[in-house]
């Protein structure tokens, strides 16, 4: 059986309080199609007051990294922020939840999106993660789609907002729900074999 993915590298960033299903079901679907996965696991967030400094980076139904369901090595690989660049990934994928509002501000994570942007690598979001695709200033003049909560944010930084379960426009990928994860990726793949 051929897998699509054969080759490719796909990141995914998060940071505390990401919406568990929609970092989890990318991983599993698309190492299935042999992407590599790395997961960069930002620390910050509301769990990063001094009394529980070192607490993993866990997701709102409180998944850590690394997920001890699943060995680091077989489906995944955990990454710091250093180890990963625009020029040695083929997508990245930013999931909901909490992380977004976190990663907005996070200065290497917006570094990122924008060095992708420029390299035509694949910018995938789903739910509240086109916060972080706002934040970094790639929206304008995009169709795009996200948790209606996002509506307003869209629309404000350029994008044409459409309600329908993926979007891809260029080499952009958005979603709105985890009930949306199976055509999200199935969009993320086709993207990246575009």
């Amino acid at each position: 059986m051929s897998k699509q993915l054969e080759g490719k590298t796909v990141a995914m960033v998060v940071a505390h309080e990401f919406e568990d299903i929609e970092l989890l079901y990318p991983l599993l679907r698309l190492s299935e199609e042999g992407a590599e996965i790395r997961i960069v696991a930002v620390p910050k967030g509301i769990h990063t007051r001094p009394f529980i400094e070192n607490k993993p980076v866990t997701g709102r139904f409180g998944h850590p990294l690394p997920i001890p369901v699943m060995a680091p090595g077989n489906r995944y690989t955990l990454c710091e922020m250093s180890e990963i660049s625009a020029d040695a990934i083929d997508a990245l994928i930013i999931p909901g939840g909490f992380s977004p509002d976190e990663l907005r501000w996070d200065a290497a994570t917006l570094d990122l999106v924008k060095a992708c942007h420029e390299q035509v690598k694949v910018l995938a979001a789903i739910c509240h993660g086109s916060w972080v695709l706002i934040s970094a200033g790639v929206m304008n003049g995009k169709r795009a789609t996200g948790w209606i909560a996002v509506h307003d944010d869209l629309v404000n930084a350029g994008a044409e907002f459409v309600n329908e379960p993926a979007v891809i426009d260029g080499n952009i990928v958005t979603s709105r729900v985890p009930d949306d994860l199976p055509e999200f990726c199935q969009a993320i793949i086709k993207a990246i074999n575009a």
